[in-house]
C-alpha cells in the first residue's frame, strides 16, 4: 500500500478500536488529519468534548488559537498535520492514563513514521513526555531537539494559554520560529520545500 493508504487503514483501525477503556466512553475516535506529506506534524494530548462530537482535532476553543497561530506564519491546517497522544476522548477532559497512552502509542508511531514530518510541535506536557522525559515545559519551550534529520519542538498546549493568558505571546513567538527551522533543515537536505501543488488530502475521520 501507499503512505496514503496506509494513513487510511490506521484511521479505520483507530474508529474501531478497542484496546482500551476509553472505547466504551468516546463518542468518535479522532484519528488525526490534515496533509499526509506535512512538514510539520503537532501532536496534542487528547480529544476534547468538540473533537469527540465531530471526530477531528483541534475544533473547539483551543482549535481556533491554534488556526490563528498557524495563520501568523503564512499556514493553514491543510498545510499541516494535527493529532493527538490519545485519539479517544478522556471522560470529562481528565489526564491521560499510562495505559490509555501506551494503547495509542503504536498508531502514533506509525503516523509519524509515515507522514515523517521535518519538524514535530508538541503541544502540552503529555505530548512533551515522550521526547522530553521529565522536563518542565516552562523551561524547555520553543527549544528545537535534533532527532537524526529532523526537530522536535516543545511548545504550551493552546487551551493553557486560554487559561493563563501570560502563555499566549510565548505560543505566538515559539510558533514564529518554525518556518526558520524547517528553512534551516532544507538547506541542510538540499531539498526545496512543500510542493506547489499538494497531494489528495488526508481527514483520517
Amino acid at each position: 500500500m501507499t503512505p496514503f493508504e496506509t494513513l487510511v487503514a490506521i484511521e479505520s483501525r483507530v474508529r474501531t478500536c478497542q484496546l482500551c477503556a476509553l472505547a466504551d466512553t468516546r463518542k468518535n475516535a479522532v484519528p488525526g488529519a490534515g496533509r499526509p506529506d506535512a512538514d510539520i506534524m503537532l501532536i496534542g494530548e487528547g480529544p476534547g468534548y468538540h473533537e469527540n462530537e465531530q471526530g477531528l482535532p483541534f475544533v473547539g476553543a483551543a482549535g481556533k488559537l491554534l488556526d490563528e497561530l498557524l495563520a501568523a506564519i503564512g499556514l493553514n491546517r491543510e498545510d499541516v498535520y494535527i493529532t493527538n497522544v490519545l485519539k479517544c476522548r478522556p471522560p470529562g477532559n481528565r489526564d491521560p492514563q499510562p495505559e490509555e497512552i501506551d494503547a495509542c502509542r503504536a498508531y502514533l508511531d506509525r503516523q509519524i513514521e509515515l507522514i515523517d514530518p521535518a519538524v514535530i510541535v508538541t503541544l502540552g506536557r503529555f505530548s512533551m513526555a515522550r521526547w522530553f522525559p521529565g522536563a518542565r515545559i516552562s523551561t524547555i519551550h520553543g527549544q528545537p531537539m535534533r532527532i537524526g534529520a529532523r526537530m522536535v519542538v516543545p511548545m504550551f498546549h493552546p487551551a493553557a494559554a486560554l487559561h493563563q493568558p501570560k502563555y499566549r505571546p510565548m505560543l505566538h513567538h515559539d510558533f514564529k520560529q518554525l518556518p526558520g527551522f524547517i528553512a534551516q533543515l532544507q538547506a541542510e537536505s538540499g531539498t526545496e520545500g512543500v510542493a506547489e501543488q499538494p497531494p489528495e488530502q488526508l481527514s483520517l475521520l
